[in-house]
């Protein structure tokens, strides 16, 4: 897996410091408590997932940005 940018490792951190703190959130509202689940969430939304295409993972990061 190729190296993960500042921004990607900031998405990365920001989202399992809010599965820590039992605050993360699956797409239909109910708590994630697998902390597998946790890491698979962080990895989409940091565009870093290595089951999605390139140009996917730039999407999942640009999205993730501008929230």
């Amino acid at each position: 897996m190729p190296r993960q940018s500042k921004a990607q490792k900031q998405t990365v951190e920001r989202v399992m410091h809010e599965f820590k703190q039992g605050e993360l959130e699956t797409g239909t509202g109910k708590k994630v408590r697998n902390p597998k689940q946790a890491i698979a969430i962080a990895l989409h939304e940091a565009g870093a997932s290595k089951y999605e295409s390139r140009e996917e993972n730039k999407k999942n990061l640009k999205q993730t940005k501008a929230k």
